[in-house]
């Protein structure tokens, strides 16, 4: 019988001690002990390496100094958050978003630029993020030299571990080795990830997925995003490959191939109406779903239809991802949410109608419309999720 890698079992275990102390910190190494399943031994020995390597603190509860103080004092252990600090950013077609965290996630800086990028060569949205990655640095008081890692986060088909895009919608161009231009650029380690995955991530390091090790995420923006969080960690495809929805086939004929795009993505929503006036100056802006969200309040007939349709076939593909996954949690996040209680009303209409009677109740439907700043936190937490696998990860260099 094959036995298990012993780097590996260790390398594995060394994950899972300092995410639990991520977690739950500041925590004892019983406790560590008593949440992994890992002996006190096993813990003492991977902790002791923690604090040498810097990337853990420890500090004492009690003092034995203290008059009428029994036994001595206990030891608590949490996250360096000097030990590191990384760049996560949001790239979306009207807007970026960056910001500079610290180990823990904590923002040291952030900055948000209006600027419509979704019609410019490669090269000038290169320089456009370089300009953006380097102002947020030095806003926090820093210099690339720093800097530990570098995330983006795009929509489109993203291949994480090569950091090649497939295709985005804010590219004219597709299969671009992104994460290499922008390395070379940097001077610094640049990972490229879905946005719709960056933003699963940071749900569950800082928003509504923290007690979670389980959960699903659907983003809904130009590019319709699934994650999927299992066991604590991201589920990425044939390598590393993001999840897009829309690209979910809902009808197959000798006639053509019906997409979930073209039913509920933003671009098929804002076509449901003439684009004249205002409402064409907004989409050419990249606003359009916003002034959408002002002619659905003022009762526009044609684009709450186009709304209730959407979130129909949404609801309908929900019922399906629950029947594989059946998470705890599904938590919708972006800008098609401003759409209001028609979009929303009727995913959930039709996720009641179409999901399976033995699964009703098993999923909880969060609507979140996040910043974009969690989004870009999210892009930071991939970034640091690498840089607490690189002691044994060959691909980048250990803290």
């Amino acid at each position: 019988m094959k036995t298990a890698d012993p780097e590996l079992m260790r390398a594995i275990n060394r994950l899972n001690v300092l995410d639990t102390i991520r977690r739950h910190g500041p925590i004892s190494r019983v406790e560590i002990s008593e949440r992994t399943q890992l002996s006190t031994t096993t813990v003492s020995a991977i902790t002791a390496s923690l604090l040498d390597d810097g990337l853990i603190l420890s500090r004492h509860l009690g003092d034995i100094r203290t008059e009428g103080a029994r036994g001595r004092p206990r030891v608590m252990l949490e996250l360096n958050p000097d030990a590191a600090r990384v760049v996560g950013a949001k790239i979306a077609a009207n807007r970026m978003v960056f910001v500079v965290t610290d180990f823990c996630g904590n923002v040291l800086s952030s900055l948000s630029l209006p600027i419509r990028i979704d019609r410019q060569p490669i090269g000038v949205i290169a320089d456009l993020i370089e300009d953006g990655v380097r102002r947020c640095v030095v806003d926090a008081g820093l210099s690339l030299e720093d800097v530990d890692r570098v995330c983006l986060g795009l929509p489109g088909v993203i291949e994480h571990r090569t950091g090649k895009i497939r295709s985005s919608p804010v590219l004219r161009e597709v299969n671009i080795d992104f994460a290499d231009e922008m390395t070379a650029r940097f001077g610094t380690p640049t990972i490229i990830e879905s946005d719709a995955h960056a933003v699963t991530l940071g749900h569950h390091w800082f928003g509504k997925a923290r007690d979670l090790e389980d959960m699903v995420l659907i983003s809904l923006e130009q590019t319709l995003g699934l994650g999927v969080l299992h066991r604590n960690d991201l589920f990425r495809g044939a390598g590393g490959l993001s999840h897009n929805l829309g690209d979910l086939v809902l009808v197959a004929s000798p006639e053509g191939t019906v997409r979930l795009a073209s039913q509920a993505g933003e671009n098929a929503i804002l076509a449901s109406r003439p684009a004249d006036g205002r409402f064409a100056e907004a989409i050419r802006l990249g606003r359009g779903i916003q002034h959408a969200q002002a002619l659905v309040l003022a009762q526009d007939n044609d684009l709450i239809a186009a709304a209730q349709r959407a979130g129909a076939a949404i609801g309908l593909t929900l019922a399906n991802i629950v029947t594989l996954f059946a998470p705890p949690r599904v938590i919708f996040v972006g800008s098609s949410l401003d759409l209001g209680a028609p979009f929303i009303d009727s995913i959930r209409s039709a996720y009641e109608i179409s999901v399976p009677p033995s699964l009703q109740g098993v999923a909880e439907l969060v609507f979140d419309n996040s910043s974009d700043e969690l989004w870009a936190q999210g892009a930071a937490a991939v970034a640091l999720y690498e840089l607490y696998e690189s002691p044994w990860n060959t691909t980048g260099p250990a803290l």
